[in-house]
């Protein structure tokens, strides 16, 4: 099997859209709105937001500066970057493996966006019974089925083209019209009768409902929507160049995440009050109570059409950082020709999302701690995999390679931002302590 040259993004736009395509994805659209409403809105987006900056970024900016330093895949940075051929490359592995594993069942969610889309398109916006609706979809087998297949076969098609004409072509058409679609919904939103109660819910923090499921949730999300933990920006930051400065476009990826979640919020809580529902329906909020509230919208098939477009955009735009996280492994360690990693990867990403999917119908019987198939993926992903990947990177940045070696990393090229004292004691000494309590307090949760 031939090896090829590897690529490169050809613009610093294109790398800053492609990896904020991979951060904005169902974690904003679908996951953050509805872990915002059980978690007491404002006050919830607060601590994200500190999340997002005092940890998120740090190792961000981390993931970035491995990719780039080694211009080579997740187990490949850490081989490259690692002293005396120590196991290090384990946590690389871990990355392209939580990849895989999120990208099965975000497949099957994303099937659902698509077949909503449909569904929106033929007039169900004007039915009653939309948790019927849901409940019928999901508990089918061929429907379900076909979607995920078609979800995966562009996200395949997209990897295969490469990352010029792939990747980077494809977020270049597809963030703008993202951002857009948004735009339209939160004006939508915020100009309803009653909106206000819904904007006061979202922006106006109530401290006495913070709780340690708060501090938890915020931290497990400004990891899953920066893509962290899973090699995503180890693999995006392999392909820049050594001309472009990191901290920068480290910066603009965690703005575009944050104001793309915010604005996902503004199109989802104002609509939810103005019509009397509650915030907190949880994994349903998408697909179960945001038909309700367009339903009672003017032209509400038309921006319930868009809202679904949109979701399936950001999912579009996130999995195939997940599927290139897998393929250039194989691409980079075992030489396989992309197309063939691709299509590969592909096949076999479908069949292990097939459990998770059955997991409504055929195999609802099995359950891990009272959750379904799906849950089960989604609960490893993101209270094991996710952190522990975080966990350790952190570490191998602190204490394996220099911090002063990384910090040149990040600050090579010209730049608005420099990076200074305070990276090297979130590194060392904040970021592993705070990863590890969340981590097995989710865990000791879940298990008491």
């Amino acid at each position: 099997m031939k090896s090829t040259k590897r690529e490169s993004w050809t613009s610093k736009l294109g790398f800053i859209l492609a990896a904020a395509g991979s951060a904005v994805g169902l974690g904003n659209i679908w996951r953050f709105p509805y872990i915002t409403g059980e978690n007491g809105g404002a006050i919830f987006l607060l601590i994200y937001l500190v999340a997002v900056i005092l940890i998120g970024y740090p190792v961000l900016l981390t993931e970035m500066s491995l990719g780039r330093k080694s211009h080579k895949n997740p187990v490949g940075a850490f081989k490259a970057i690692a002293r005396d051929n120590t196991p290090w490359w384990l946590v690389g592995a871990l990355g392209v493996f939580t990849g895989f594993t999120i990208l099965s069942y975000y497949s099957v969610i994303a099937g659902w966006s698509m077949a909503y889309i449909v569904k929106a398109a033929n007039g169900f916006i004007a039915e009653a019974d939309f948790a019927g609706v849901f409940v019928e979809h999901i508990s089918g087998v061929g429907e379900p089925l076909l979607w995920h297949g078609v979800f995966m076969a562009i996200t395949v098609g997209i990897i295969s083209a490469g990352v010029v004409k792939g990747i980077q072509k494809a977020v270049k058409v597809l963030m703008p019209i993202l951002f857009l679609l948004l735009v339209v919904l939160v004006f939508r939103s915020v100009t309803l009768s009653g909106a206000g109660a819904g904007l006061v819910y979202y922006l106006a923090p109530d401290f006495s409902q913070i709780t340690a499921q708060t501090l938890n949730d915020a931290i497990a999300q400004a990891f899953f929507t920066l893509s962290l933990g899973m090699g995503a920006m180890i693999t995006y930051g392999s392909y820049l160049s050594d001309d472009d400065n990191i901290a920068d476009s480290a910066g603009y990826v965690l703005g575009f995440d944050v104001l793309i979640a915010i604005l996902a919020g503004l199109a989802i809580f104002p609509a939810v009050f103005a019509l009397g529902l509650s915030p907190d329906a949880g994994p349903g909020l998408t697909f179960i109570t945001l038909p309700a509230v367009f339903a009672e919208m003017p032209l509400g098939a038309l921006f319930g059409f868009l809202f679904f477009v949109l979701l399936t955009i950001a999912a579009v735009t996130s999995s195939i950082s997940l599927l290139e996280v897998v393929v250039a492994y194989m691409v980079d360690e075992h030489q396989w020709e992309r197309k063939k990693a691709a299509q590969i990867i592909g096949i076999v990403v479908f069949v292990v999302g097939i459990p998770p999917l059955l997991g409504y119908s055929a195999l609802s019987d099995i359950q891990f701690l009272g959750m379904d198939i799906l849950d089960t993926y989604d609960w490893f992903a993101n209270s094991i995999f996710l952190p522990v990947g975080g966990l350790l990177t952190a570490i191998f940045a602190g204490y394996v390679w220099r911090t002063d070696d990384i910090l040149d990393e990040i600050n090579q090229g010209n730049s608005v931002l420099k990076i200074g004292v305070w990276f090297k004691i979130m590194i060392k000494y904040i970021i592993p302590p705070a990863i590890a309590v969340i981590m097995f307090v989710s865990i000791w949760q879940t298990f008491v």
